[in-house]
């Protein structure tokens, strides 16, 4: 009731705010009462203690209370009461100290023991007991509220949450937004793209960053690992499955030698693992599929021979390509996995599969000595279910936090864009509780953070600084902590990141420009930003690429023959030896533009440049 508008006018709301606020020193009286009326204040008090309305109590500090609390301030203060007040007004309380205090609590910022103490002139110990009461009745709260506070505090809990409400939303009112470029130069820095860590770590680092998404398998490490970490080894991702506590599951097939896998610690599974499909809905319902579903459920991991040798006993067809076939269409149905990554490379590399088990009709009597001990590369390995990784089921709100953080982890900055693009369990609406809770509990953000993605965006505090590292000129302009206007802003909002904590090691030099898959999750067209103009169709297709420079530049569709451009190709000429860098670093093997926006590359205006870059 400090605030002009809520001030005071008259007597009748001096006495509402003694009952709604409790026992007041006449100068806090004062400050509740509109200046222009303050001379009054005497008068209006006398009026109320004349009709017994109000009382004054207390010899060496006074107090004005109303007189409905003179029984509480009498049994719980020990201050006497003034005669010939109404029985009801002195009749004594129940709880009078506890009275008093919950509605200072209710209504108060955050106080400490120490303070109401004093106030009140109540024994410390007494008012820490009452207090030790309300909370176990859960009416306030404990902790360290306030910054640079002195000690622990309490507050009423419907205070807090208003607290906290109206601190949140000045947050996001500080963030001014950046426009879509800024997140298109954080989106591969965030993810690591172009990151000097090399090694196992380095590895096991981004994995855990990529763990959930589904990501196709044909891109997987050439195209997304690769790009992340330097001269990265398929060794380090081996034995990460080998010490088991690595799996991949899959999350459907795209076409015939390529699908869609998640990679997952163990412990994180449960949460991330795709629901169970229903086999007609999953095409898992074909005898082939039963046989080895039930061996697998049955007998547990088993080699290509078992497998074999199961269907076989089920007089079915066992050549290689047929048992094959049923078990990949387990595979991505998320059914049933492998130890390693030979099989999918395999699988992915198109390897045929040999017909070591011979064609066989249908009523041929198996003969096992005839099939392949070995069997085809894309069969290799041990295979099992993943029924066992969904234990112990975690309930939905603990997949929905776990889901939700991945996300906040892989984007640092998360719109319902990219949960959409990502197919998330649920969509957007699935995490959406969760991400409002953790915005609640101060471990994220909400703002206007990236200009026309919507007002539902979420972040880390370390992704808004460095989202605004990568607004470039505007943010960089106020690194100095000096705003347009000339004010220092240091202390007005956490978001402005000190230059000295990027370090060399932490903020390497890399480019601006980079050629990423055009599925890659740190490739943001198509998903959360809308893709340039231009005289195709671009699309995040298995196999094409974009050539990103803060903004889309190129993109080269699936095959390398027919390559479009954007407008900010004009104004980043550098996309086109950017471009180069899909043979120089080995992830495709040659590159023959034949056409450039719909037209002969020879005719192209980019035909130079193009030449210039090793292209013929």
């Amino acid at each position: 009731r400090l605030t002009p508008e809520r001030a005071a006018r008259d007597a009748d709301e001096v006495h509402d705010l003694l009952r709604v606020l409790g026992p007041l020193t006449p100068a806090e009286v004062a400050e509740r009462v509109r200046p222009d009326v303050r001379d009054q204040l005497d008068g209006w008090l006398d009026d109320l203690v004349r009709t017994h309305r109000a009382i004054r109590v207390g010899a060496d500090r006074p107090w004005v209370a109303a007189a409905e609390d003179a029984a509480r301030v009498r049994d719980g203060f020990g201050l006497a009461v003034p005669i010939g007040l109404p029985a009801a007004f002195t009749d004594p309380v129940d709880t009078p100290v506890r009275d008093l205090l919950e509605r200072h609590a209710r209504t108060h910022g955050p106080f400490t023991t120490a303070q109401v103490a004093s106030r009140f002139a109540l024994a410390p110990e007494v008012v820490r007991a009452v207090l030790g009461e309300l909370l176990g009745a859960g009416r306030i709260a404990e902790g360290d509220f306030t910054p640079g506070g002195t000690g622990r505090e309490w507050c009423d809990v419907d205070v807090l949450r208003q607290l906290r409400r109206r601190s949140l939303a000045a947050l996001r009112n500080e963030i001014a937004p950046v426009e879509s470029p800024a997140l298109a130069r954080f989106l591969p820095r965030w993810q690591q793209v172009g990151s000097r860590h090399r090694g196992p770590d380095a590895v096991a680092e981004v994995v855990s960053m990529l763990q959930g998404a589904a990501l196709p398998a044909s891109v997987l490490e050439p195209d997304v690992l690769a790009v992340r970490v330097p001269d990265y080894s398929p060794a380090d991702l081996d034995a990460m499955f080998a010490s088991g506590e690595l799996l991949w599951s899959g999350a459907g097939a795209l076409g015939v030698h390529d699908g869609r896998i998640r990679l997952m610690w163990r412990d994180q599974a449960p949460a991330l693992l795709s629901p169970p499909t229903d086999p007609v809905d999953s095409g898992t319902d074909e005898p082939h599929h039963h046989v080895l579903r039930d061996h697998l459920r049955a007998r547990g991991a088993s080699f290509w021979a078992d497998l074999v040798a199961a269907v076989a006993a089920a007089e079915l067809p066992y050549d290689d390509e047929t048992v094959l076939a049923a078990l990949w269409d387990l595979v991505w149905a998320g059914e049933v996995t492998n130890d390693t990554l030979a099989a999918l490379r395999a699988k992915v590399g198109g390897s045929s599969s040999r017909r070591a088990s011979g064609a066989r009709s249908r009523r041929a009597a198996p003969n096992l000595r005839r099939v392949s001990r070995l069997g085809p590369p894309a069969g290799a390995g041990r295979w099992s279910c993943t029924d066992s990784w969904r234990e112990p089921v975690p309930s939905a709100t603990e997949s929905a936090t776990i889901r939700a953080l991945h996300l906040l982890d892989r984007y640092g900055v998360l719109t319902r864009e990219m949960a959409l693009a990502e197919g998330t369990a649920g969509g957007f609406a699935g995490v959406y509780p969760v991400l409002k809770l953790l915005e609640e509990r101060g471990q994220v953000r909400r703002g206007y953070f990236v200009a026309g993605l919507g007002a539902a965006q979420f972040a880390t505090p370390g992704a808004v600084d460095r989202l605004r590292v990568a607004g470039a000129e505007p943010v960089a302009a106020r690194l100095d902590g000096v705003d347009d206007d000339g004010t220092d802003i240091g202390a007005r909002t956490p978001w402005v990141p000190d230059p000295d904590r990027w370090e060399a090691e932490q903020q390497p030099e890399v480019p601006d420009a980079w050629v990423l898959a055009a599925v890659d999750p740190a490739q943001p067209f198509g998903a959360a930003l809308a893709w340039p103009e231009s005289t195709g169709h671009p699309a995040r297709a298995v196999g094409a690429y974009v050539v990103v420079d803060g903004e889309a530049c190129a993109y080269l569709e699936k095959g390398g023959r027919s390559l479009l451009t954007f407008p900010a190709a004009e104004s980043h000429p550098e996309w086109v030896p950017t471009l180069a860098t899909l043979v120089g670093d080995g992830r495709v093997r040659r590159l023959r533009i034949e056409s450039v926006d719909g037209a002969s590359t020879a005719t192209s205006r980019w035909v130079d440049p193009l030449r210039a870059a090793g292209f013929v």
